[in-house]
């Protein structure tokens, strides 16, 4: 599970809820999963440099990514990049270690959840 906040990416985290649910086949780079998915949203306070267990949108792509560790460009797991320029719009509540066992391929899903526990 996640969460989704918009204090960096407001307009990225409200057209990606509004679009839910969203479903795609998983994509390895490293540690991080992605999936392309079809919302055409521009760069919003994008960045390279994220933190373990942040979940993104990739104007590139466009994909949703989830950062669960090193991608072949990060030097250091102080230091997770992103290919290029990400709109981070969330994070990984639960066990990132779990999310690495989803293959390449697989279908991922983001559903949105009003529980608040």
């Amino acid at each position: 599970m996640g969460e989704i906040f918009d204090d960096e990416a407001p307009n990225t985290a409200r057209k990606i809820v509004e679009a839910l649910p969203i479903e795609g086949s998983a994509t390895k780079w490293g540690d991080e999963i992605y999936f392309m998915i079809n919302l055409k949203i521009p760069p919003e306070n994008a960045r390279e440099k994220v933190k373990l267990g942040e979940i993104a949108y990739w104007p590139e792509g466009p994909a949703i990514c989830l950062f669960l560790g090193l991608t072949p460009i990060s030097p250091s797991p102080e230091d997770i990049r992103a290919y290029s320029p990400v709109n981070v719009i969330g994070r990984i509540t639960e066990s990132i270690e779990e999310l690495k066992k989803i293959k390449e391929g697989e279908r991922i899903q983001i559903l949105l959840s009003n529980s608040s526990g």
